[in-house]
């Protein structure tokens, strides 16, 4: 009995270990199949270069960062050029810097997953500003249906043990934007999905023609500084169709931009959009032109919304809201000229303030958590040409025992439409005459 059974056994054992080599073989044989495929395609298309004919694993565990950048040189140097990240794979791709100037029309093709480095450890103080950045591109387009992870979960004080924590005070209180461009013109982002970032997701710094489709962003809403998309120094911006969840603004845009267009966005969770903090440390701020449309927010901190700092220089001129519909909400207007990004009595009173003038707030419905509108303007510098115009926010039934009244103070302009709640109403004072004189008597030039 015994002899037959060891027999069984040792039969068993055959079969199962002959069946796993089998299946070994057939996953490296289609592996090597693949490799082969994309490097005929490669031969076949002089315009495509696929990462995986340049060296890539695609198994999420080598570093496939010197491939991407192999593919991304030689594609540079061709119009029209295609770099392939392919579907069903995952490439993990260390801190690099893809640069131009390249020949026009560069894109680079997402269908598969690109993997930040999980382990904080593995970043050097040199490369924790961002992951990806993008350098002197003209005409570059990123698209295709994957997604870039940066991984960003060991980046929360939440998420990390004692041990880590220590470890991660040692190596910097920095952490890195996932995407970010720099002095880049006529660039277009579409169809990918980016999530988990350490920091901002999606940043366009120095840049001018900027086209932002149909894309997602994703990060949980404990996760602190995770700006969905943040513009700064940019023009002629177009971010629209999108779904944006983050822990901080779904969209934030920031001094030296103008002629922004943002509309048809789903933002949850998130801070809203907003234009802001401008003027930290008494710095000049210029913002100007923008229209913020056809937007819905659910469960965000906030909606439509301004921040600047005490002491700070500069304009916001000609800005729109309109559109928007909110559902609890916390507070879905602000304007805030004493925005503090600790305790608000831990910020110094100053009497210089950024100037803000041509803000409208039109059709914002929905409901409200906490307060339907904040406006706290400066004495020195009063908010004018405020508009409100067919405002209808309800308090959320969720939230019935933290509703507060309207807070408004020092703005100037004037409210049409039907206002829900009324106290709305005396948010926009008469006198812009001479609250106009004011500010422009202390206003710098942009």
């Amino acid at each position: 009995m015994n002899l037959k059974l060891i027999t069984i056994c040792s039969l068993f054992v055959l079969v199962f270990t002959t069946s796993v080599t089998a299946a070994n073989q057939a996953h490296i044989k289609k592996s090597k199949m693949l490799n082969k495929k994309q490097k005929n395609d490669n031969w076949n298309n002089p315009f495509l270069f696929n990462v995986l004919a340049f060296g890539a694993k695609g198994d999420g565990l080598s570093d496939d960062s010197k491939a991407l950048l192999a593919a991304w040189k030689s594609a540079c140097k061709i119009s029209g050029a295609v770099v392939e990240v392919p579907s069903e794979f995952k490439f993990l791709i260390k801190p690099l810097t893809l640069q131009g100037p390249c020949l026009p029309n560069l894109v680079l093709q997402i269908d598969g997953i690109i993997l930040a480095p999980a382990k904080i450890g593995t970043w050097t103080k040199f490369s924790l500003y961002q992951w990806i950045n993008f350098k002197w591109l003209h005409n570059f387009t990123i698209q295709g249906s994957g997604t870039a992870d940066g991984q960003g979960y060991n980046w929360r004080d939440s998420s990390l043990n004692d041990t880590q924590k220590k470890k991660a005070k040692k190596i910097s209180s920095i952490k890195p934007t996932a995407l970010r461009f720099y002095a880049s013109y006529n660039i277009t982002v579409r169809d990918i999905s980016i999530k988990n970032s350490p920091l901002c997701h999606l940043k366009f710094d120095n840049s001018r023609g900027v086209k932002v489709n149909n894309i997602t962003i994703f990060s949980p809403g404990n996760s602190p500084n995770t700006d969905g998309i943040h513009l700064q120094n940019s023009q002629d911006v177009e971010i629209q169709h999108s779904n944006i969840g983050s822990g901080d603004d779904c969209v934030s845009i920031q001094t030296g931009c103008s002629n922004v267009h943002v509309h048809h966005i789903n933002c949850s969770p998130g801070h809203g959009i907003s234009l802001g903090g401008l003027g930290k440390g008494k710095s000049l701020a210029c913002v100007s032109n923008v229209l913020v449309e056809n937007i819905t927010m659910l469960n965000t901190l906030y909606g439509a919304r301004i921040k600047t700092w005490q002491g700070g220089l500069g304009s916001v001129k000609n800005v729109s809201f309109s559109n928007i519909q909110v559902t609890d909400v916390k507070c879905p207007i602000v304007i805030d000229q004493y925005y503090c990004d600790k305790n608000q009595y831990a910020c110094k009173n100053q009497t210089e303030a950024v100037a803000i003038s041509g803000v409208e707030f039109n059709q914002i419905t929905g409901t409200y958590a906490s307060q339907p509108i904040h406006m706290a303007c400066s004495i020195s510098f009063p908010c004018i040409d405020v508009v409100l115009d067919s405002i209808q926010l309800q308090p959320s039934k969720k939230h019935g025992a933290l509703i507060q009244q309207p807070l408004c103070s020092n703005s100037y302009g004037k409210s049409s439409g039907l206002l829900v709640p009324e106290s709305m109403d005396y948010c926009v004072r008469s006198g812009s005459d001479f609250s106009r004189r004011i500010s422009r008597s202390h206003d710098v030039s942009c």
